[in-house]
C-alpha cells in the first residue's frame, strides 16, 4: 500500500491484518464507522466501503443497527442456548459470539390487537393494542431460529423502545430495553416442548425434509409488580440447538 492507495483500501488492509493475525477473534465486534472515521479520517463512505470489501471476502458480517463482526471460519454444528442475565447486547448475538459465530436477524414489527391467546399470556384484555415483531435469526447467515414477540403498547407505546428494532435501543435484549423504562425483569418463564416443524417453519429454517424443532413459549415479568411485559413463541431447529439451564457453583 502507498499514500496514493485509496483510504478505504488502507483501512480494509489494516482490519484484515488484525483479523488474520488472530488479534480480532471470530464473533468479535469491530470498530464502529464513527470510530474508524476518528482514527483514519475521511467520510462515512470510507468505512462503509472497507467493511463491504471485507464482507465480500467472507471476513466480516454486518448486523443491522449493531455494527460489524468478525465472521467465524465455521458455523458451529451444535449451538448452545443459555440465559445471559443482565447482558446489554442481544442474548442471541452474545451466545453466537461466544461460540465463534456471528448472530444476525431479520425482523418486522406491526401494531395489532391482542388475540385471546396472547392476551391471556400478557394478562390483558383481548383486542388491546400490542406490538408484534416477527424474527428470523441467523448464525453466520444460516437461519436457525424463528420468533414471534408481543409487547403491550400501553407499556411501551410512548417510549423510545416501542419499536423493538428501531431507534437507539435496537439490537439489545428484552431485559436491557425494559430498563430504559425503569422495569427490571428476571429470567423469563419458559415452557419448552419438542414437535415437528410446520411446513412454513421448515421452509423458513431451510429444513428439507421437515424435522423436529424446540418450541418455546417465553414470558418476561416485571420483578416489582409481577406484570407480564413481553411474551414470545420461539422455534429452534432441533438438530442445531442444545439448551443449557443453570450454572455450576464456583469454589
Amino acid at each position: 500500500m502507498t499514500a496514493e492507495t485509496p483510504l478505504y483500501l488502507r483501512v480494509a488492509d489494516e482490519l484484515r491484518a488484525r483479523i488474520e493475525s488472530g488479534e480480532m477473534q471470530p464473533g468479535a465486534r469491530l470498530p464502529s464507522v464513527a470510530e474508524l472515521i476518528q482514527q483514519y479520517g475521511g467520510s462515512n463512505s470510507v468505512a462503509t466501503k472497507a467493511y463491504r470489501l471485507l464482507a465480500d471476502e467472507g471476513l466480516v458480517v454486518s448486523r443491522h443497527g449493531a455494527g460489524h463482526y468478525v465472521r467465524g471460519t465455521e458455523t458451529p454444528e451444535l449451538l448452545v442456548r443459555r440465559h445471559h442475565g443482565r447482558s446489554e447486547d442481544s442474548p442471541f448475538a452474545q451466545g453466537a459470539a461466544e461460540q465463534g459465530a456471528v448472530g444476525t436477524w431479520r425482523h418486522e414489527s406491526t401494531t395489532e390487537q391482542a388475540s385471546a391467546t396472547v392476551a391471556a399470556r400478557l394478562v390483558i384484555d383481548p383486542g388491546v393494542p400490542v406490538m408484534h415483531t416477527s424474527y428470523t435469526y441467523l448464525v453466520d447467515e444460516v437461519p436457525v431460529q424463528l420468533a414471534e414477540s408481543w409487547e403491550p403498547l400501553e407499556l411501551t407505546g410512548s417510549s423510545l423502545i416501542a419499536l423493538p428494532e428501531v431507534g437507539p435501543y435496537a439490537g439489545v435484549g428484552v431485559a436491557a430495553r425494559m430498563r430504559v423504562i425503569s422495569i427490571e425483569v428476571g429470567h423469563p418463564v419458559e415452557r419448552v416442548r419438542s414437535r415437528m416443524a410446520t411446513r412454513a417453519e421448515a421452509q423458513a429454517l431451510g429444513m428439507t425434509p421437515a424435522g423436529p424443532v424446540l418450541a418455546i413459549e417465553r414470558t418476561y415479568y416485571d420483578l416489582a409488580t409481577g406484570r407480564a411485559v413481553e411474551t414470545a413463541d420461539i422455534v429452534m431447529r432441533g438438530d442445531r440447538w442444545m439448551a443449557v439451564y443453570g450454572q455450576a457453583p464456583t469454589v
